[in-house]
């Protein structure tokens, strides 16, 4: 993580700065060309540097909040988009359900109109046989008639 702040030899550096040279840089960069006994110089160019870098872990914390925030969003949006899929499907089993019921009551209803057309035809074939035995009635009736008529045509 502190690769960034490392130079090409392994050794510590301090990242350059724009030209605004501020009075304790110029002290610091004074300090650290001549040598120190005590290293001073040196202490307060590693605390630049873990302030440099404690700036930049600040901005990587910023930028995963930022992440986070717009996943957080997506997540959302996504969320409110299933429920209203979820809506949708409800409604389309809500609607299956009554296709369901209405084809049942259809079903029942053609099956009181098949009962009903069955007593009708149950009520055609005792007429008709009725109609027959009348028929018989009237063929046999006719049949006598004749036959007397004849008798008396004979007769005479």
């Amino acid at each position: 993580m502190f690769d960034k702040f490392k130079n090409e030899e392994g050794g510590e550096m301090v990242e350059e700065r724009p030209e605004e040279n501020t009075e304790q840089e110029t002290q610091e960069t004074t300090v650290s060309e001549t040598p120190s006994q005590i290293g001073i110089g040196e202490l307060m160019g590693k605390r630049a540097q873990l302030e440099e870098a404690i700036d930049y872990v600040g901005l990587m914390i910023k930028n995963l909040k930022d992440k986070r925030t717009l996943l957080e969003k997506d997540i959302e949006e996504e969320s409110v988009d299933i429920k209203n899929l979820k809506e949708k499907l409800q409604k389309v089993n809500e609607y299956i359900e009554e296709e369901n019921r209405g084809i049942s009551e259809l079903a029942e209803k053609r099956k009181q109109v098949e009962s009903e057309a069955d007593e009708v035809g149950t009520i055609i074939n005792n007429l008709r046989e009725k109609l027959s035995d009348v028929d018989r009635v009237i063929d046999d009736e006719g049949s006598r008639v004749r036959k007397i008529k004849e008798s008396r045509e004979s007769a005479e």
